[in-house]
């Protein structure tokens, strides 16, 4: 499988959980403070505006799409004012005169207006939970990636290489062995994801944790 195929699945996994956390609990700023604090080297929304969000937007509808079957138009929406990222000076983040980022209260405005529409009570969700969110989105792609055949190391570095995955934690993969079963199994409970594709990914998650087992006993 191709690096590329594999950094565009984790890619979408994440967009798909943090547009989640946007629409019912958070801003981008404090999700990329949170992310940046436990160890990211960028946060999602930031590095969004960097790709484009009319980039991600096109691709939310092709054949890598996360697994989130909600319908939520705040991407859209930024789209369609115009909020294509920094490239065009405003994303989810104003880059006044092409420079550094700083704060848009108005995303924050469309968000909570968004979330009103739709008849969504906005919840306060502590940084350790939303970091959790965004990690178990990387991680279903990358659990199916690896029951497709990709490799376990291409799948750790590219998650640190392409999404900036705390470098400290060996990449994605390793960090859900170093969880264990017991404790991903819920926080993928707490994902608002379709049944079947919880099931799907609790079954990728148990291969996962019996070839890590057969391993460790061939030592």
């Amino acid at each position: 499988m191709k690096d590329a195929a594999i950094a565009l699945a984790l890619t979408e996994g994440v967009r798909a959980a943090s547009e989640t956390l946007l629409m019912d609990a958070t801003n981008p700023w404090e999700l990329d403070a949170a992310m940046v604090a436990h160890g990211f080297t960028v946060g999602v929304c930031e590095a969004q505006d960097l790709e484009g969000l009319d980039v991600g937007l096109a691709r939310r509808a092709g054949p890598q799409a996360g697994t989130n079957e909600r319908t939520i138009p705040i991407l859209p929406r930024m789209v369609s004012e115009g909020r294509l990222g920094r490239s065009v000076g405003v994303g989810w983040y104003r880059y006044p005169g092409g420079g550094g980022l700083v704060i848009d209260p108005l995303v924050e405005d469309l968000l909570r207006e968004e979330a009103w529409f739709a008849g969504v009570t906005r919840q306060d969700l502590d940084d350790a939970v939303l970091v959790e969110r965004v990690i178990m989105g990387m991680t279903q792609p990358a659990l199916a990636l690896l029951a497709q055949g990709a490799e376990h190391a291409r799948i750790d570095q590219i998650s640190i290489d392409a999404l900036g995955f705390p470098p400290g934690s060996g990449g994605v993969l390793s960090h859900v062995a170093f969880l264990g079963q017991a404790r991903v199994t819920r926080c993928f409970e707490r994902m608002s994801w379709p049944a079947r594709c919880l099931q799907q990914t609790q079954a990728n998650l148990g291969l996962f944790f019996g070839a890590e087992n057969q391993i460790s006993s061939g030592r």
